[in-house]
């Protein structure tokens, strides 16, 4: 699956707008609207009413979905540092929304820090456990309607980001590295029961009679070399642009391997969607070597008249 850095750029209008009170995340499509998904508002004076929440999670893959589009955004330490500098730069620490739709008043950012210590950091004494070069940030309720209505009763639990972010198709840096291996274990688990699902009711198996699942193997030899090279292109920049899932798929082409309907479905889905980070003349760019990885633009040729050919049988 594509996993996607978002970044900032200091030159474009781009960054976060708002912060948001809401019960559960809204995710659309160009548009970032994350809840600090495990971490729930410290109310930290109900008095002066002021809440305290993570604002953003560095390096922490945040899944998301765009029609048949599935993939995985992250955000660096580095991003979120800019961010949230760029934030109270740009003076939006009054903007502030309910459920990402509503604008509302009286809500302002009073505090905002970078955690840089699990131990002595402020919002330990709240008894959150957040990763270093989190955002946090405490927000002032100068609103009646909602501290009354929204927090004291409960139905907002957390903070969210509002923004425009540019993404760059990446490999994530190594301080993700096992919650990415989590995911994909995940994947695979949920892959095996599906499988499991259709020899279970397959009356193929129910008879005795040997069940073989379809595939196909009559690609280019374009689409094996590709492979090859996105592999050793991958090798010459010390692995750092494919997945397990790329590397896999990458030796299955490479080898000439048989390949079923659904991945012929996979590839040409994400060699659609990666098209755009392909530059042939910069070999050492992750979206050329992912793309190369999949197969190129001979895959994704191939796939596309191979799945035309099989819907017409």
């Amino acid at each position: 699956m594509k996993i996607v850095e978002l970044i900032i750029d200091e030159e474009s209008e781009l960054g976060i707008e708002a912060i948001s009170v809401v019960e559960s995340p809204a995710i659309e499509e160009d548009f970032v609207a994350l809840k600090s998904q495990e971490f729930k508002l410290a109310e930290v004076d109900k008095e002066r009413k002021i809440l305290m929440g993570a604002l953003l999670i560095p390096n922490k893959p945040i899944y998301r979905r765009n029609g048949d589009d599935e993939y995985y955004i992250y955000f660096s330490k580095e991003t979120v540092l800019k961010a949230s500098q760029m934030y109270l730069m740009n003076s939006k620490q009054n903007n502030s929304t309910l459920e990402h739709k509503y604008e509302l008043e009286g809500l302002s950012l009073v505090e905002s820090w970078i955690v840089e210590d699990k131990v002595h950091d402020k919002s330990v004494k709240y008894g959150m456990d957040l990763a270093l070069g989190t955002w946090v940030g405490s927000v002032k309720v100068n609103n009646d309607k909602i501290w009354n209505e929204f927090v004291k009763t409960g139905k907002v639990k957390g903070f969210s980001i509002e923004g425009y972010f540019a993404d760059k198709m990446e490999r994530p840096n190594e301080s993700i590295k096992d919650e990415l291996a989590a995911i994909e274990e995940a994947e695979a688990e949920y892959l095996l029961k599906e499988i499991r699902a259709i020899i279970k009711n397959d009356n193929r198996v129910k008879s005795g009679k040997k069940l073989v699942l379809e595939s196909y193997s009559d690609y280019p030899d374009s689409v094996s070399n590709n492979a090859k090279r996105g592999l050793k292109l991958n090798e010459a920049v010390n692995n750092k642009c494919a997945t397990q899932v790329g590397k896999v798929r990458a030796q299955q082409l490479a080898q000439g391997k048989p390949i079923s309907k659904e991945t012929i479905k996979r590839m040409f889905s994400y060699l659609s969607r990666a098209e755009e980070y392909y530059n042939p003349s910069d070999t050492e760019a992750c979206g050329t070597i992912s793309y190369l990885l999949w197969g190129g633009k001979s895959a994704k040729s191939w796939a596309e008249s191979k799945l035309k050919q099989l819907e017409n049988e």
